[in-house]
């Protein structure tokens, strides 16, 4: 077929052909995105795995040093940390492959970042299948790598390969694929015209095996010391203040923590929702300015790690008293901050301790709205984060405070009321609806979050095929096509739920937490 002589004809033809090029480009773009996100997700669940490693090995080394468990200890510490050694070295080495896969495809280092083409496609088949001097084959010796740390990790202890092997992550199966005539090679299934970007997923998803299938073997070692040592079931949480009694712009110390201060328990702590660091010795110290007269309370719940492996959880309330000065009084109700997208409480008291209707006050903060409901009583909704200035002036009195505008913390995001980094049933977590947003302990009641969209990405045992699934999902709930990657779910599968995004105060925000279970 000839193009059309007539000029307006050619040119819409040629714009046609434009626009083509480019929805095919922008599909592209998401699929590299996609493989991304994938990526990302793996190496959080790698690093997840690796912590509970090293939580281990520290429990390992008390266990050397208690007289009651130092028999076991010195036998199985030994092979523990065998499988730290092999899992270390192959995953080592799957990390110069990534960097020779990048320098294949170009890598350059801009603003500080690497940049390479992602949609290469030939850079992994020269890397992982063309024989020199076109390529270097990289394929056959990663597969040996891979398929001798399995052995070795198995070979360890007969008790290991038994106990421990039908459930090993780590799959060297050959992908099945279309094409059964040239789909002979291992290597050919994983690595053959596939995208750098897509490639470097596939080695962090052996990675992640890898990891998974180390955390397996030494959780076994460490269970097989058994559990000896002495449990400490009257762990006490504790939180308490510098003082009960207050007068306003004085400053409130709450100090909390568990028992003896220790690191071993991982206390996570929160006062009034919001989360407070840990000091080194392993308490923590929440400081603020009171401002409320009258009684107040602080609600600090306290999660701890007992010796056993159970997490406890202890609710304190902790009550102060901040007396009333003569002259004005400007207080938040509920805490000195003021929440984007809440209303907050805003009380404005005189030396009667009473509100006061001469009383003029003013709010100075951008995009806030200051509605009185009752005499010396306001409510307060900043819908930017900054600081308000309230001024309150009754003629003889005037008191300026500046109260911080924060936004509302994240919420936790679970899945059946976990929040990962563990095990799960694989059975348990087959049956799960979707992912729920849960505000705990926040000092307002009653503040919702909704799940507007998350990814899930599952790899291990019931993925050979392909080296993992991923979807991503619109609201809350599992679409079909997440309940069809969660069917396939088995013990030895891995499954990380990651990008979760949520509506509530403040609009919508993604949040910072990656939800990771190895499932049994």
């Amino acid at each position: 077929m000839s193009l059309p002589k007539e000029p307006r004809q050619k040119m819409i033809n040629i714009m046609y052909l434009v626009l083509t090029a480019l929805l095919a480009l922008n599909v592209s773009a998401e699929i590299l995105n996609a493989f991304k996100t994938v990526d990302r997700s793996l190496m959080t669940a790698s690093g997840i795995a690796e912590q509970k490693n090293v939580d281990i090995f520290k429990s390992f080394q008390r266990k050397i040093e208690d007289p009651k468990t130092k028999e076991k200890a010195e036998i199985w510490m030994p092979k523990a940390l065998e499988a730290k050694k092999l899992a270390d070295e192959v995953y080592n080495y799957i990390e110069t492959l990534k960097a020779e896969l990048k320098k294949e495809s170009d890598v350059k280092i801009k603003d500080g970042k690497e940049e390479y083409k992602e949609d290469d496609l030939e850079a992994s088949t020269r890397l992982f299948i063309s024989k020199p001097p076109e390529g270097k084959a990289r394929g056959k010796e990663l597969f040996e790598k891979l398929s001798t740390f399995k052995q070795k990790l198995l070979a360890i202890d007969p008790a290991i390969k038994t106990e421990v092997g039908p459930t090993l992550p780590l799959d060297l199966s050959i992908p099945k694929s279309n094409n059964q005539a040239t789909n002979t090679e291992w290597a050919y299934g994983y690595f053959h015209m596939t995208p750098t970007v897509a490639s470097i997923t596939i080695l962090s998803k052996f990675q992640n095996d890898i990891k998974n299938s180390e955390a397996q073997v030494v959780e076994f070692c460490h269970k097989e010391i058994g559990e000896v040592e002495i449990i400490y079931d009257e762990f006490q949480a504790f939180a308490g203040t510098n003082s009960q009694y207050l007068m306003p712009g004085e400053e409130l110390i709450i100090t909390a923590g568990v028992g003896a201060f220790s690191k071993a328990a991982k206390p996570n702590i929160t006062i009034d929702g919001a989360n407070v660091a840990l000091k080194p010795d392993g308490s923590a110290e929440y400081k603020t300015t009171v401002s409320n007269s009258g009684s107040n309370t602080k609600k600090v719940r306290i999660s701890f790690l007992k010796p056993d492996g159970t997490t406890a959880t202890v609710e304190k309330e902790v009550k102060y008293t901040v007396g009333v000065p003569s002259g004005l009084v400007v207080s938040t109700d509920k805490t000195r901050v003021f929440y984007m997208g809440l209303d907050n409480p805003l009380n404005i008291t005189g030396g009667g301790g009473g509100g006061d209707e001469k009383v003029n006050v003013t709010v100075d903060a951008p995009d806030t709205k200051t509605t009185k409901v009752g005499p010396g009583q306001y409510l307060v909704r900043p819908e930017k984060l900054g600081s308000a200035v309230v001024t309150a002036s009754d003629g003889k009195h005037t008191q300026k405070i500046t109260i911080p505008i924060k936004r509302v913390p994240d919420p936790l995001a679970t899945v059946g009321g976990k929040a990962g980094g563990g095990n799960m049933a694989a059975n348990v977590f087959r049956v799960q609806k979707g992912v729920a947003a849960e505000l705990r302990d926040f000092v307002f009641e009653g503040v919702k979050y909704d799940v507007i969209s998350f990814t899930i990405v599952c790899t291990g045992k019931g993925f050979e095929e392909s080296g993992f699934g991923y979807v991503e999902v619109t609201g809350p709930y599992f679409n079909a096509e997440a309940q069809a990657l969660i069917k396939r779910l088995q013990s030895g599968s891995t499954v990380i739920i990651d990008e979760i995004k949520v509506n509530g105060p403040g609009g919508t925000r993604k949040l910072d937490q990656n939800i990771s279970f190895t499932l049994q």
